[in-house]
């Protein structure tokens, strides 16, 4: 059973890619910095199904310097790690020029800087192993732009940038590494806008819906499979259209 390491997954995407992936016979360990009652509910049903595993870690990915032993914990205690979706991240809005200089560096530190460290000393076991694969997050946003998004539409192009390069670092050594850009996704968060917002956002798309965070769950569940072994260095848009 391969082991893969989702990040952010307690809530939201994060979460279900965990439930998909677990479902589909992956032995899942869902790290966030609290467990969810979702979350909690999630690994009751997956052992009930009897098939795949779904574990919760708690790790603050902001502390940087503890990344090293928290992978070599993950790895001393479920073994080999044969996948890393990189989805944790915040989202602050705020215009450039009145933003706070701790809340750029805060989304930078966990949406660029983490996930790279993360990435760097997983993907050295996957380079001793001989195989692997590695799925960044990162948004339309990255090459659309948004009005009070600029840092992290930032945030969100180094991790395509980081994408591409890693892909050819470690293909030869049969590593795959790619990155989803999701549009605006039917979560928790479009809950709280009236429906005629929603009804608004989903016009703009060339198939007038939401996608839902399963789409992305189903994409990442693909790139880990068979069907997605020669498929590297590639961003997946899952937006229902919305930049088409």
């Amino acid at each position: 059973m391969h082991n893969v390491v989702v990040t952010g997954g307690s809530r939201g995407i994060g979460l279900a890619i965990a439930r998909r992936l677990a479902t589909a016979g992956y032995n899942v360990i869902a790290v966030a910095r609290r467990e969810s009652d979702e979350l909690r509910q999630a690994i009751g049903d997956v052992v009930k199904q009897g098939r795949g595993g779904l574990h919760f870690r708690a790790f603050d990915l902001s502390e940087i310097d503890a990344i090293p032993a928290f992978v070599k914990g993950v790895r001393d205690e479920f073994g080999a790690i044969y996948g890393l979706v990189n989805n944790a991240g915040i989202g602050t809005e705020g215009l450039l020029a009145t933003q706070h200089n701790t809340e750029i560096e805060a989304l930078v530190r966990l949406n660029v800087t983490s996930p790279i460290i993360l990435t760097k000393y997983v993907a050295r076991h996957m380079m001793a192993d001989g195989e692997g694969r590695i799925i960044n997050m990162s948004s339309i946003i990255a090459t659309t732009g948004y009005n009070g998004l600029s840092v992290y539409g930032a945030t969100k192009a180094a991790a395509t940038g980081f994408t591409r390069s890693l892909a050819r670092e470690v293909g030869k050594l049969g590593i795959t590494v790619n990155a989803i850009a999701p549009g605006f996704i039917d979560t928790e968060l479009t809950q709280t806008l009236s429906e005629d917002q929603r009804k608004r956002i989903a016009g703009r798309s060339a198939l007038r819906r939401l996608p839902q965070t399963d789409d992305v769950a189903r994409m990442v569940e693909y790139l880990l499979g068979e069907g997605g072994r020669n498929i590297t260095g590639s961003v997946m848009t899952i937006d229902a259209g919305n930049t088409a």
